[in-house]
């Protein structure tokens, strides 16, 4: 399923009617009549106050929020004085016209005005242009500017960011909430549901039955103690294995002291996720370092052999990188292993799509809030008035977690992590990929593989092949099944709580 992002909700957010006024906290963005938000630069970094930052950076350029305009009136926005005739196009227009140009353009234009100046220097629009021309051969130097700049001028005399001034009265939700988003920590409530049951060395069969059979998530712990990556895999050891071979890190390929190097110094609204799937044919000696769990053992889509889609992934992020939301490729189901760090873990089931995610008709492309942080900041809250509100928890070292097929999950990592994910098929869910493989839009649904159109009979063939009569068998059984099973939200203690759910 491909994604695509969008930025429906700024910094103004609906209220609910008739909530009862309580005492605001001193650091939070205080929302004002007009539905904008306010926020004093001396409020940030206090984690008393339920909103923290991650570290002490100044506002980009002095942005403020819009509603810091509205109460003070002697101020006028130094934004709309310094883009002229430009004033009334939206800030995100504005942002995607100058994602237009090249360096050289947004250059000269950042000495046009102070309003051209912030614009200019907007951090994603350089991004853009080092992934674009310098792919994964860069050296992260503090921002994607800088980056940019010293690869063409890597003698450059003096410090790039003493050339970076605060600009006065400049106002924008837009451009702030990038900043904030890029900054700011998780609040406690959004880490204090954990629902997900945790089993320690249960049977396979007791997975099979109470987990992977009624496709509820469950938390695996004790399932790594035989892995040698718990002991081996910290950085030193995978920078001495990896060498000079690039991982796929976003739309680049970068060597694995370059991803940490920019890990280490980044501070941006959506960070590169290393997100690999070849790496155990780069490096084999990382294959051999884990070991599919038992509950997992039973992988159909291994018949294909080498034409297989791809199906296991190392994952390597910073703090606040990870995946918004989105159902693992060709209706598999996956296990993630934490190796280290921690990842908190956001999920609904198939027939509960997430708020502020709109997918396609044909289920093919799907728009969601531009990063993690900002779902969280717009659309978390909404969730606690849901019937049937989301299953949470944050997965740790050593623990893995079972994605069941079909449902929506999102993931940030809360800490540098390091992990790894497999996407299997097992006869529990052979019958709903088989399905999902045939569907007459396969071409744009199915992923991992070149040839998406004939994957369908290639694998029931090899399936059949391999287990004769097997298919019809599973029919039946689930049709006898189905007549006698009940929801997951009526299998969970709380599915009566709450008065309403969202439709889209």
């Amino acid at each position: 399923m491909k994604s695509k992002t969008h930025t429906e909700i700024k910094l103004s957010t609906h209220k609910p009617k008739h909530k009862k006024k309580k005492k605001k906290n001193k650091s939070e963005p205080r929302e004002s009549q007009n539905g904008h938000y306010t926020l004093e630069q001396d409020d940030l970094g206090d984690p008393a106050h339920g909103f923290s930052l991650q570290a002490n950076h100044s506002l980009s350029h002095g942005v403020q929020p819009l509603g810091n305009l509205l109460l003070n009136a002697s101020s006028a926005n130094s934004r709309h004085t310094g883009l002229g005739a430009l004033y009334v196009l939206t800030d995100e227009l504005i942002v995607d016209i100058l994602g237009l140009l090249g360096a050289k353009d947004l250059s000269f234009l950042s000495v046009v005005s102070k309003a051209f100046y912030v614009f200019s220097n907007h951090e994603p629009l350089w991004r853009e242009l080092v992934l674009e021309h310098l792919k994964g051969e860069f050296s992260f130097v503090g921002s994607w500017k800088n980056t940019y700049i010293l690869s063409l001028c890597p003698c450059f005399p003096i410090p790039i960011s003493s050339f970076a001034p605060k600009i006065r009265d400049f106002y924008s939700d837009y451009l702030f909430q990038s900043w904030l988003c890029a900054n700011l920590a998780m609040k406690p409530e959004w880490l204090a549901i954990d629902n997900v049951d945790r089993k320690s060395k249960i049977s396979v069969e007791e997975f099979i039955t109470l987990y992977e059979e009624p496709n509820k998530p469950v938390i695996l712990a004790n399932a790594l103690e035989n892995w040698p990556a718990m002991e081996k895999w910290i950085r030193d050891y995978l920078l001495e294995v990896s060498g000079d071979v690039a991982f796929s890190a976003g739309p680049v390929e970068m060597k694995l002291s370059d991803y940490f190097r920019y890990a280490d110094n980044v501070k941006e609204e959506r960070p590169l996720y290393l997100f690999d799937p070849k790496f155990g044919e780069k490096i084999p000696k990382l294959s051999a370092d884990y070991k599919v769990p038992d509950y997992f053992s039973e992988d159909l889509f291994s018949l294909l052999g080498p034409e297989r889609p791809d199906y296991r992934w190392l994952i390597i992020g910073s703090t606040g990188s990870g995946s918004s939301f989105h159902i693992d490729p060709n209706s598999t189901s996956a296990w993630n292993a934490v190796i280290r760090g921690s990842k908190k873990w956001v999920l609904f089931p198939p027939d509960v799509v997430p708020p502020g995610v709109h997918p396609s008709p044909d289920g093919a492309e799907v728009a969601c809030p531009v990063s993690i942080m900002e779902w969280f900041m717009n659309f978390y809250g909404a969730t606690k008035k849901w019937k049937r509100r989301p299953v949470e928890c944050v997965c740790k070292a050593g623990e893995v977690i079972f994605v069941p097929n079909g449902w929506w999950h999102l993931v940030i990592n809360l800490e540098e992590s390091i992990a790894i994910t497999q996407n299997y098929v097992s006869r529990r869910n052979l019958l709903n990929v088989l399905d999902f493989l045939k569907k007459p839009n396969a071409k744009e649904l199915v992923s991992g593989t070149r040839d998406r159109v004939n994957l369908h009979e290639k694998f029931r063939s090899a399936y059949e092949a391999a287990f004769p009569g097997s298919i019809q068998r599973l029919i039946q059984e689930k049709q006898s099944k189905e007549k006698k099973s009940i929801s997951f939200w009526d299998s969970v203690t709380d599915a009566k709580v709450g008065g309403f759910k969202f439709g889209f």
